[in-house]
């Protein structure tokens, strides 16, 4: 009856003393591994011109099932269309991938931006805060 208590501790003590079977990371300093399949928050992307690449056809709010995406089209001088209002509700976003998968010019993409705790229960992202995140991915280091 004593015996396999001695044994788990003697487990216990094991593995708490032996630094190789350490499994935490210290998270600021060392980003997790994350796999190729992990779906972040979604980023909207800048084409070559500098401007966004979102013609504001609307299908990744069609295809949402969370119904998390607002996007208003307009156009400019050129008549090219763009976002005058994108914006994404982080708190309802099921990161799915779906917005990714129906967006016709790649514009949208989940990367592997995890980070979104937040004091308030709703955080909404519009089209600047997307395209900041894009930026600061693409800042040389």
């Amino acid at each position: 009856m004593i015996l396999p208590l001695i044994k788990g501790l003697v487990l216990t003590l094991k593995r708490f003393l032996d630094p190789r079977t350490c499994v935490t990371i210290p998270y600021p300093e060392e980003r997790p591994k994350l796999s190729a399949r992990f779906r972040g928050l979604p980023e909207l992307q800048i084409g070559k011109d500098g401007r966004e690449k979102c013609v504001a056809c609307g299908l990744c709010a069609k295809v949402c099932p969370s119904q998390c995406i607002y996007v208003e089209g307009a156009e400019d001088e050129t008549h090219r269309r763009y976002p005058k209002i994108y914006e994404l509700d982080a708190f309802r976003c099921i990161f799915c991938g779906f917005c990714e998968e129906a967006c016709p010019v790649r514009a949208i993409i989940l990367r592997d931006t995890f980070e979104l705790a937040t004091y308030q229960n709703k955080e909404i992202f519009d089209k600047e805060k997307l395209l900041d995140l894009t930026k600061k991915r693409n800042l040389p280091k």
